[in-house]
């Protein structure tokens, strides 16, 4: 059901300049006003968030929040949505990623299309009740394992996305090249998926047996289409791979400045200082977008060291610090890469936080920031952020702070996109007295 004129009032805005309260607008599902308020309304007009069940939460026009935090709608930039939930099918009994990578191309020929779609579609929905409400999705398309398996998962992919429009945005970037840039008919192939209405080059060369090759092949067909390339880079504890260094040059060389994103770059840790100055230098000049893994990364890397084991997380604080645009996301969601996870961003800023030392007062800001306005920047998303004149499309979460989102990671979500209410999950009692809750 539609709602497009809505009100809200006693809104926390966590990412807001000078805090306080707010009272909120929607027109025709836009932002019509943002007005802070002097302090708490009471009013009888507005019903209370947390009295509403999902039926009268769809029709009430005039809501109190009740101070709750109010965000943007997560943007989560990386993500494999094909991959998610199919560790019952594939294992990873070592835990590194060239097992992962082995093992899950050794049964993708068993997954039927229909399977592939329902895991999106899960994967999807799921994100988007936490209130993800746009995913950049790379998808696995085996080509060298024959035309009809790697378009099973490109016709799966856009079938699923046309059953969650409503409610979520999803692009889709396919690895085009492990191992495959020159094999024959692979540019073909991705030309047609690219017409079929795939959103940009993704690929992986730092696996590819010439990673310069596969780099100038994807901006070739990038180009070509007039589409934004995000390539996993340097996913490895090795400093000698830097693959990011020739990405730069072919960014510059392209003028691909602000449509070209670097996901992973863990061996960007394990480099001296020097180099890693040198390239994050470089990255700033390109005008790179870069995306951080912490949970996968600290799950995969470092599994052949001893002692002192290098956990694979980029240098998040130096990136920020260069000015290059640092998003945190979710990468992979029980699989063989990674068999924890839910899409849950607020899960992924708090080990952002842990892992990169994210955690002072001040850090709070950057991290929801990593969760929101700099991966929708990275990702295109017109028209972002709780702003007059913007679509509305947000998240309300059971908490009274920024702060406290990463203190508590509120389970209770009311989530707002494309007009209406799409998902609203059950409030939980609030015991201000824990021990009175266990006495008889």
């Amino acid at each position: 059901m539609m709602l497009d004129d809505l009100e809200v009032i006693n809104v926390r805005l966590p990412l807001a300049a000078g805090g306080g309260l707010f009272k909120l607008r929607i027109k025709d599902g836009k932002w019509s006003s943002i007005e802070a308020q002097e302090g708490l309304v009471i009013s009888d007009r507005h019903l209370p968030i947390s009295k509403l069940n999902f039926d009268e939460l769809r029709t009430t026009r005039e809501i109190d929040l009740q101070e709750r935090v109010l965000l943007p709608g997560f943007v989560d930039v990386h993500m494999h949505l094909d991959k998610a939930y199919s560790i019952a099918h594939v294992r990873n009994r070592s835990g590194t990623l060239l097992e992962a990578i082995e093992n899950y191309r050794s049964v993708v020929p068993s997954f039927s299309k229909e399977l592939i779609r329902e895991r999106i579609i899960k994967s999807a929905l799921r994100a988007a009740s936490f209130g993800s409400l746009t995913l950049r999705s790379h998808l696995d398309v085996p080509f060298h394992l024959g035309r009809e398996v790697a378009f099973r998962t490109v016709e799966a992919a856009l079938e699923a996305r046309e059953t969650v429009k409503d409610f979520v945005d999803i692009q889709y970037f396919p690895m085009y090249f492990y191992d495959s840039a020159n094999h024959r008919g692979i540019t073909e192939f991705a030309e047609e998926t690219l017409r079929m209405g795939i959103d940009g080059v993704g690929g992986a060369p730092h696996l590819a047996p010439d990673p310069e090759a596969g780099i100038r092949w994807a901006f070739e067909l990038a180009t070509a289409f007039n589409r934004p390339i995000d390539l996993h880079c340097d996913e490895s504890d090795d400093p000698e791979v830097k693959t990011i260094d020739f990405y730069c040059d072919q960014v510059l060389l392209h003028g691909y400045g602000g449509m070209a994103t670097a996901g992973h770059l863990c061996s960007l840790s394990a480099m001296a200082q020097k180099e890693a100055d040198r390239l994050i230098g470089k990255m700033a000049d390109a005008g790179i977008g870069t995306v951080t893994l912490p949970v996968v990364n600290l799950y995969l890397q470092g599994r052949g060291d001893h002692g002192n084991v290098r956990r694979g997380l980029t240098r998040v604080k130096e990136l920020l610090k260069a000015g290059i645009p640092v998003a945190a996301a979710s990468d992979n969601i029980q699989d063989p890469f990674h068999p924890f996870g839910r899409g849950d961003m607020l899960q992924i800023g708090l080990m952002t936080a842990y892992a990169a030392h994210l955690a002072s007062e001040e850090d709070l800001d950057t991290i929801l920031r990593m969760l929101t306005h700099l991966p929708a920047a990275i990702a295109g998303v017109p028209e972002y952020g709780v702003s007059t004149g913007n679509p509305a499309s947000f998240v309300v979460l059971d908490a009274g702070s920024g702060e406290e989102l990463l203190q508590e990671l509120p389970a209770t979500r009311w989530v707002y996109n494309k007009k209406r209410w799409i998902y609203a999950s059950e409030l939980k009692q609030q015991w201000t007295n824990p021990i009175a809750a266990f006495l008889p």
